[in-house]
């Protein structure tokens, strides 16, 4: 059997290789071999080399790149240094042309698969980093990180699978025809899913809401506990669990108040109409002596509304510096309070709902004439 030197064979190698190993063919089986797990080890202490020489530098910067480097090494898979192993070995034994395009077109898959777990991993790491580079933003970049990670990952593993389909002799361009008009096919089949999945990009771009984010939606009310690609989950405040449909949201009015920087609270007072003028007057100052004494509210203003029904109706408008629900309900229990201490103390009395009967005496009919004391003839 005649044997070749491969490809990668230095030409000063050559004539060397075809004398020794020519008549051999043990010997080249031999040399495949220590090749294929000589690729595996040096291959494996090399990427561990690395690893801890860059895990070293990357605890002395404060960049993420070098720490992205690492985890995507780290992701490198044991099937893909037999893969390359695999290739050398294939090189030395000069298999048959069917056997040696299997091979390569072997080594060829190990390698995208690699690749995209490579990207994979940088993109993870990445992402990682900018979610937790600031604590403020971390709800919100962590609500586009899923976006961002999962449209790459489609991509890069469709281009992937393109590449090696084109490598292996498919003629991709009718097959992305045939999935264009597919693709339209199934769509009309399933707009309804893809009416969610394309409001749920919506909603990862736009960020009307994120996840921790109290919002009112119509008429349901909850924290946002997860967001998907289909639908959206709010954890109520009597603690079930409310699924929404993306594109039910999408179409919605929603009121979030996570993204409020202050709260405008309007409170409305009734006097009796029996207050003298001069009490009245006095209101307003009350009012506003009650919001000024507590810490953490900023008055606005304060004022004689109008005649009520039943009630002389002041108006006190006045802000809360915080967006926590419970805090703002103990600042306003403590303006209430207050009113109601400084309004006690001042002679004014609160209105409620009160009804005047005046009860008169009974006018007599037109036709009736009035009764007079008799007369007797005499």
């Amino acid at each position: 059997m005649t044997l070749s030197a491969p490809r990668w064979v230095p030409e000063a190698l050559r004539a060397t290789y075809d004398i020794e190993l020519g008549p051999r063919p043990l010997g080249v089986l031999v040399l495949a071999l220590v090749s294929f797990f000589g690729c595996i080890v040096l291959g494996r202490l090399l990427v561990r080399g690395v690893c801890r020489r860059l895990s070293k530098v990357a605890e002395r910067t404060d960049t993420s790149f070098d720490d992205a480097v690492v985890d995507a090494l780290e992701a490198t898979r044991g099937w893909f240094y037999a893969a390359l192993g695999l290739r050398f070995a294939a090189e030395i034994l000069v298999l048959p042309r069917q056997l040696q395009s299997a091979v390569l077109g072997l080594t060829l898959f190990a390698v995208l698969v690699q690749f995209g777990l490579w990207v994979n991993a940088v993109l993870r790491a990445g992402v990682h980093a900018w979610v937790e580079a600031e604590e403020d933003e971390r709800p919100r970049r962590r609500t586009a990180a899923g976006a961002i990670v999962l449209t790459v990952r489609i991509a890069t593993w469709t281009v992937l699978l393109l590449v090696l389909l084109q490598n292996l002799g498919v003629e991709i361009t009718g097959l992305l025809t045939g999935l264009g008009i597919g693709g339209v096919a199934a769509a009309l089949a399933v707009q309804n899913v893809l009416g969610d999945l394309f409001a749920s990009l919506s909603i990862y771009f736009d960020r009307p809401f994120d996840v921790g984010d109290f919002v009112i939606v119509g008429d349901f009310m909850g924290e946002v506990d997860r967001i998907g690609w289909r639908s959206s989950r709010l954890r109520s405040l009597g603690g079930e669990l409310l699924v929404l449909a993306n594109a039910d949201l999408a179409r919605s009015r929603v009121r979030n108040f996570r993204r409020m920087s202050r709260r405008r609270v309007v409170t409305r007072v009734g006097v009796v109409y029996d207050t003298p003028y001069e009490a009245l007057q006095t209101a307003p100052g009350l009012l506003r002596e009650a919001v000024q004494a507590v810490e953490g509210l900023t008055f606005d203003r304060a004022h004689f509304q109008g005649f009520g029904a039943y009630s002389l109706d002041l108006e006190l408008v006045w802000y809360v510096e915080n967006r926590d629900y419970n805090r703002y309900m103990d600042l306003q229990q403590e303006v209430l309070f207050g009113i109601h201490r400084r309004f006690e103390a001042a002679g004014l009395s609160f209105a409620f709902p009160t009804q005047t009967l005046d009860f008169a005496a009974p006018v007599p009919f037109a036709h009736e004439a009035p009764r007079g004391p008799s007369r007797s003839s005499g």
